[in-house]
């Protein structure tokens, strides 16, 4: 992950209920637990943060749009 910081993600969340959420921004930071990420919003800026096991459950799927390489686990 820490060599993707700073490129531009899309995310694919689950909002409950069937209901999918995409968004798209940058890849701003990493720790050891979390990574943040600054969506792109109209005329706003939003930090969110995940933590790695929402990538490893697919609860959130993280596609680098550089490379269009989706991130499906850690390495």
């Amino acid at each position: 992950m820490e060599q993707h910081v700073g490129a531009r993600v899309r995310l694919k969340t689950n909002g409950g209920r069937k209901k999918t959420i995409i968004k798209e921004g940058l890849l701003e930071k990493t720790y050891p637990s979390i990574f943040i990420v600054v969506l792109d919003g109209h005329g706003t800026t939003r930090r969110v943060s995940y933590s790695y096991s929402d990538i490893l459950t697919e609860t959130v799927e993280l596609t680098v749009m550089d490379e269009n390489k989706r991130i499906p686990c850690l390495q």
